[in-house]
């Protein structure tokens, strides 16, 4: 999460490379005070008005995109120069304003078309152009490639109503995906570029510059007056390293959801520490809605969209599982109890489980032979080299009106699920 600001300096220098050019080949340009300003790189030290929507800078950015495409140059002139006044430091935005009015003048073979004379001159530009295409083409993928209404990711086999959102990020398309948890299942209703580690993903120790891949949950919400403005609106800091990371030795800590400081728009696809990485406005909604504790959020390489009623199968499997697993604490029957725990077994106080056995054992007797009912039950399934399944539930005993909130972390061992953490988180 370490500010990465001379970087970040020189891909702006890329953009005004391209509108320095665009103001030599097209005089008008030059002669207007504000396009001069704006060349200039005055951009960086501009705000976007307070009143802009999430998602609106890409979705005129793709207008742009379209008019050019069908050969109106005119309307697509006039629509990125708006784009460009209303959000000043998208960098996109002033790329293709760049690439218009040079095409006033010559032939543009491709997005950020700087004259060689001109490239030659910086050629670190060259670098920070292409990671702007990258940006371009992840963006336009996207929107070309938007999963219908009535898929979800794979992993949300089932989700509690006490969630009332979740949030989905799909890495190999620079992509986060929000949906709101609604009496018909999960529905997607925004969709935002996100950048994630400059080294990829898939973090294993502190400091290698990856994002990890896994179940997470928003753990709280950081107030932007405390931090500083590096991280843009806010932050949402999630649960890394989660028990399966910790399982398998993985190290690290301070992975957040977080916005960009006020002199940037958006980030390179591949350009954090390890965090994800959105536009102010972006956030802000996330921000606005989402609900720390009981917000999942799933990082995933690629993700993969199925038909909301296809996990059924799954789900009911599962479940099946899980209520045998209720049934003998219910009972107190500790050999049948103990066999769903794993050898390695582990939970919030490092505790192994001969030792969590005792604590079965005090749970069973407190319940006095009294049936427990798992309420508000979430079932998310991650499926890498091993098949696991984080559940989380209410335990109440019967007669009872409340009882803890618990989370267990199952894996499949042949054709036998195992529970191999677990823990009180409420």
């Amino acid at each position: 999460m370490m500010v990465d600001s001379p970087r970040w300096g020189r891909r702006t220098a890329a953009v005004v490379l391209l509108l320095a050019a665009a103001a030599q080949a097209a005089p008008a340009f030059a002669q207007n005070p504000q396009n001069r300003m704006r060349g200039a790189g005055a951009a960086k030290q501009a705000k976007a008005p307070e009143n802009l929507r999430d998602g609106q800078a890409e979705t005129r950015l793709m207008e742009v995109y379209q008019l050019t495409g069908q050969g109106r140059g005119r309307e697509a002139l006039a629509r990125a120069e708006s784009l460009a006044r209303d959000y000043p430091n998208f960098q996109l935005a002033q790329l293709a304003l760049g690439d218009l009015l040079n095409a006033r003048v010559r032939p543009v073979r491709k997005l950020g078309d700087v004259p060689e004379a001109d490239a030659a001159r910086a050629p670190e530009a060259g670098g920070m152009l292409d990671e702007l295409r990258t940006e371009s083409l992840q963006r336009v993928q996207a929107h070309k490639n938007r999963p219908g209404p009535d898929r979800i990711p794979a992993q949300f086999l089932e989700l509690s109503s006490r969630s009332r959102h979740a949030i989905a990020i799909d890495a190999s398309r620079s992509r986060l995906y929000l949906f709101e948890n609604t009496p018909k299942g999960l529905q997607l209703v925004a969709d935002y570029y996100a950048s994630v580690g400059k080294l990829g993903i898939e973090k294993l120790v502190e400091g290698d510059q990856r994002t990890p891949l896994g179940v997470y949950f928003i753990t709280s919400r950081l107030d932007p007056v405390t931090l500083k403005d590096f991280y843009g609106a806010g932050a949402l800091p999630i649960n890394y390293p989660n028990p399966l990371d910790q399982s398998r030795g993985k190290t690290g800590s301070g992975i957040w959801l977080h916005g960009t400081p006020p002199d940037q728009f958006a980030r390179a696809p591949l350009a954090t520490d390890g965090c994800v990485v959105l536009a102010n406005p972006d956030l802000e909604r996330i921000l606005r809605q989402v609900e720390p504790r009981s917000t999942p959020v799933v990082i995933a390489r690629q993700l993969q969209w199925v038909a909301a009623h296809s996990v059924q199968a799954e789900r009911n499997a599962f479940e099946a599982v899980l209520n045998a697993w209720r049934t003998a604490k219910s009972q107190g029957d500790m050999a049948r109890l103990t066999g769903f725990y794993a050898p390695d077994f582990q939970s919030y106080r490092q505790k192994p489980l001969s030792e969590w056995t005792t604590v079965l054992q005090a749970e069973s007797r407190a319940l006095k032979g009294r049936e427990i009912q798992l309420k508000d039950k979430s079932y998310l399934r991650w499926t890498d080299a091993t098949d696991t399944m984080v559940v989380t539930f209410g335990e109440v005993a019967e007669g009872a009106r409340t009882g803890p909130v618990k989370r267990q972390y199952w894996k499949r061992k042949g054709q036998q699920w195992q529970i191999f953490f677990e823990g009180v988180i409420g």
